[in-house]
């Protein structure tokens, strides 16, 4: 996996009568990669200064860079596109080596041992005033419910809330259409040399998504004169998959609460100081937000948070849920604790808990073996907790993974009631600003 000795950040472009934005890389300046963003038409842009944007865009740059530097980690990287101080170098080097936490565990690779970004002694960068409509918010929808509990709060709250959609999915386009809001709808293409080389070798593995869908935020707020990203990221986020040489493993990284108060700071420190970043849900389990999307029986049968039907090969998928991932097990689980037999069939199509094919999974997912699975699963305790509350209604009491968790798992909690409770228990860790608190006053 030598084979490459520099991963080089060539250059950038936004053509804005075209509405396209060109991300460009290479390896040792002889295999080339070219990533595509284009912007809805239409739009009209606000008048933002230049030197603005172009902050924004070396920091799409820079993240849009982890799916070609994985292909081979060359030992070198090298910067065309601009400058980083040793600050947001240091940031750039911690979202590589722990966004690509997972990708190093799976390829056994020592995430300590990637190429460090270089620094200088950059300009200081200047405050610039920038155009922004007064209360305007945008918020990133992927298809899953989180982002619905973000929108329906925002709206029940009074906020001007716009949509923002990466890639055209007919699903994701039938859930917009359901909320009745404004969309922003940004198609990404990645470089055909990407799977060029995936096909003679290349290394592959999960990147960092949710850091490339912030970074996009910013550029499509500035753009577009947005005052406040919004993001839907629960506090179950935080926690890792498992620790290899001392250092957690997670595959949510750019969703935890670390890396929000590293970008957020890295906002206001490189690009521009009058943009809010947070996350509405931060200080909430993935049990507390399930919870508040029972009582949203509109988007049952139009929500899916099963990652394989969000395919990089675009397919005419049809089907929310393919009932077979560690994502859909959980999130029957997560649905299980508030939704009776019925209204999980006509969400999932079928009982999950019946499946004695997904015992392993669920056995991971209840912390009986292995580790927890590599994708965007919450914790042990906020399982145990779901199964604990739907053991409370009955319904599903003679199911075999329920009947796994009577014998095995519910005679060695002491306190059912308490798991509950801290599982749905929220934090106090969360940057949600004052004047959107009176968004989480939720009816229980």
């Amino acid at each position: 996996m030598d084979q490459y000795k520099s991963f080089i950040f060539d250059a950038f472009d936004f053509n804005q009568k075209e509405g396209c934005i060109e991300l460009k890389y290479s390896l040792d300046d002889s295999v080339r990669f070219l990533e595509t963003i284009e912007l809805p038409s239409g739009m009209e842009y606000q008048s933002v200064p230049l030197a603005i944007i172009d902050r924004a865009l070396f920091a799409l740059h820079l993240i849009g860079g982890t799916s070609y530097f994985k292909t081979f980690c060359p030992p070198q990287i090298q910067i065309q596109s601009g400058e980083l101080n040793a600050n947001h170098a240091a940031f750039w080097n911690r979202v590589y080596s722990k966004g690509l936490g997972e990708f190093c565990f799976q390829n056994k690779i020592d995430p300590a041992t990637l190429a460090s970004f270089p620094s200088s002694e950059a300009t200081p960068l200047l405050s610039i005033e920038r155009p922004k409509n007064a209360g305007s918010v945008l918020v990133p929808i992927g298809g899953g419910k989180d982002s619905i509990v973000t929108i329906e709060l925002l709206k029940k709250a009074g906020k001007n809330v716009t949509l923002l959609r990466m890639n055209e999915h007919p699903l994701i386009t039938e859930l917009i259409d359901s909320t009745g809001l404004p969309s922003i709808n940004v198609e990404r293409t990645l470089s055909q040399h990407l799977f060029d080389v995936n096909k003679q070798g290349a290394m592959n593995g999960h990147i960092p998504i949710t850091a490339y869908v912030s970074c996009l935020s910013v550029v499509i707020a500035l753009l577009y004169g947005f005052e406040t990203i919004v993001m839907s990221n629960e506090s179950s986020a935080s926690e890792g998959n498992t620790e290899k040489g001392g250092q957690k493993v997670n595959h949510q990284w750019s969703k935890s609460w670390e890396f929000e108060k590293l970008f957020s700071k890295y906002i206001h420190s490189s690009i521009t100081t009058d943009l809010k970043y947070f996350s509405l849900l931060r200080h909430i389990s993935e049990l507390a937000i399930t919870k508040y999307f029972s009582t949203l029986p509109e988007y049952f049968t139009k929500v899916t948070s099963c990652n394989r039907n969000w395919k990089i090969m675009k397919d005419n998928i049809t089907e929310r849920w393919c009932c077979e991932c560690p994502k859909c097990a959980f999130s029957f689980c997560m649905y299980a604790a508030f939704l009776p037999h019925k209204t999980l069939i006509e969400i999932f199509g079928k009982n999950l808990y019946e499946d004695t094919t997904l015992r392993i999974l669920y056995r991971e997912l209840l912390g009986l073996e292995g580790m927890k699975p590599f994708d965007c699963v919450g914790t042990v305790e906020e399982v145990q907790a779901a199964f604990i509350l739907a053991h409370n209604r009955r319904d599903l009491d003679s199911n075999p993974i329920m009947q796994m968790f009577l014998e095995e798992v519910l005679p060695t909690i002491k306190d059912p009631d308490k798991v509950v409770a801290t599982a749905l228990e929220p934090s106090y860790e969360h940057a949600i600003p004052e004047e959107f608190l009176s968004a989480l006053h939720a009816p229980d």
